[in-house]
C-alpha cells in the first residue's frame, strides 16, 4: 500500500488511471415505486433490519433539495417503500453498526424561514438504536459540515472521519478529518470539529468526503468515498477509495472506482449535475468482487458489480 505523505493526484489524473481499469460490469438502475413522480437517489447498500432486507434513499422532487428519507424493500426487482417505518426529513441517508447497535443519519437542511427553498445551513444528524423503529436521535454534527461518518475498530475504540472546510462547508477547499474517541459516548460535536485533516488529498479546487467505512481484516479503515471537481459550468462527482491506519493516521493514496460513464445512460436533476456519482455503499462479496451503490445525477440509483478495492489494502 502506498501511503499519502505529499503531493495530491487532481481529478483528471485519477481518471487518467482509471480508464485504463476494468470500470465495472452488470450496472442496473434500481426501480422504486410508491413515490409518486418523485426521484430517489444517493441510497445506502441494502442491509438486514428484522426480518427484511430493506436500503434507505433519498426521496426528493426534481425542482426541489427538500427531501425525505424513506426505507425500502424489494419485491421482486421494485423497491417499494416500507409500510411500518419511519419517514426522515433528511438528505443523504447513512448506516452502520456500533456494539451490536444500529447507526443511522443523514443530512437536516436549515432553511430560511422566509424562503423555505433556501437552504441556508445544514448539520450531519445520527440515530441510535436495535432497529430501525427503535432508533432515537444522540449526536448532531458541527454546523455547515455533511459527511460525517462513524466506525468500531478493532481496537474498540470509535473512528471518526469528517469533512471540514470548504466555502460554506462544502465544495473546493473542503477535505476529509480523521478522528478516534473511546466509545461512542465519547463522540460529541467537538471532537469531530477537532479531526485532523487529511490536507494533501485534494486538489484546493477540488474536494470530497467520505460515504462509508469498512473494517478491514488487517484492522486497517477501508474508506468509500466521493471526489468531485467544479469547471465553473458542471460539477463531476466520482466515487473513490482510500484506506487509513487507524494507529498512525495516515491514509493511502485516493483510486476512482467508478465514473458516471461507468452506468448507463439516464435522467438527471439539472444538466450541471449529469456527470455525478455518489457513493452510497459497498457490499463486499466472495471472489474478489464487490457491489457498489451509488445515487446518479441526482435523479438515479444504480447498482454495479466491481473488483473489490478494498482487497489491496488487506495485503
Amino acid at each position: 500500500m502506498l501511503i499519502q505523505r505529499s503531493g495530491f493526484q487532481s481529478c483528471a489524473e485519477l481518471m487518467q488511471e482509471f480508464s485504463g481499469k476494468n470500470g465495472g460490469r452488470s450496472a442496473r438502475r434500481l426501480v422504486f415505486e410508491g413515490v409518486g413522480d418523485r426521484d430517489v437517489y444517493n441510497i445506502t447498500a441494502p442491509f438486514k433490519d428484522g426480518g427484511d432486507v430493506i436500503l434507505a434513499g433519498r426521496v426528493e422532487g426534481r425542482e426541489t433539495e427538500r427531501s425525505n428519507v424513506l426505507f425500502f424493500r424489494r419485491q421482486d426487482d421494485v423497491w417499494t417503500p416500507h409500510p411500518d417505518y419511519p419517514v426522515y426529513e433528511l438528505q443523504d441517508p447513512f448506516y452502520t453498526r456500533i456494539n451490536g447497535e444500529l447507526i443511522f443519519g443523514g443530512v437536516a437542511v436549515i432553511a430560511d424561514p422566509l424562503e423555505p427553498e433556501r437552504i441556508v445551513s445544514w448539520e450531519t444528524r445520527f440515530y441510535r438504536g436495535s432497529d430501525v423503529r427503535s432508533l432515537r436521535p444522540f449526536l448532531t454534527g458541527p454546523a455547515r459540515m455533511k459527511d460525517v461518518r462513524l466506525i468500531e475498530l478493532a481496537s474498540g475504540e470509535i473512528g471518526v472521519f469528517s469533512r471540514p472546510g470548504g466555502l460554506l462547508g462544502g465544495g473546493p477547499g473542503s477535505v476529509i478529518g480523521f478522528a478516534k474517541a473511546g466509545s461512542l459516548e465519547e463522540v460529541s460535536t467537538e471532537l469531530i470539529a477537532d479531526a485532523q485533516p487529511f490536507y494533501e488529498q485534494f486538489s484546493p479546487l477540488e474536494w470530497g468526503g467520505a460515504n462509508e467505512a469498512h473494517l478491514l481484516s488487517n484492522g486497517w479503515i477501508g474508506v468509500l468515498g466521493h471526489v468531485a471537481e467544479f469547471d465553473g459550468g458542471d460539477r463531476r462527482y466520482r466515487a473513490m477509495t482510500f484506506a487509513v491506519d487507524p494507529a498512525s493516521g495516515e491514509a493511502t493514496r485516493m483510486k476512482i472506482i467508478a465514473s458516471r460513464g461507468s452506468f448507463p445512460p439516464g435522467e438527471t436533476k439539472r444538466p450541471d449535475l449529469q456527470d455525478v456519482v455518489f457513493s452510497g455503499g459497498l457490499v463486499r462479496k466472495a471472489g474478489g468482487f464487490a457491489d457498489l451503490y451509488v445515487g446518479a445525477s441526482d435523479a438515479e440509483a444504480y447498482r454495479i458489480e466491481i473488483e473489490d478495492p478494498f482487497l489491496e489494502y488487506e495485503h
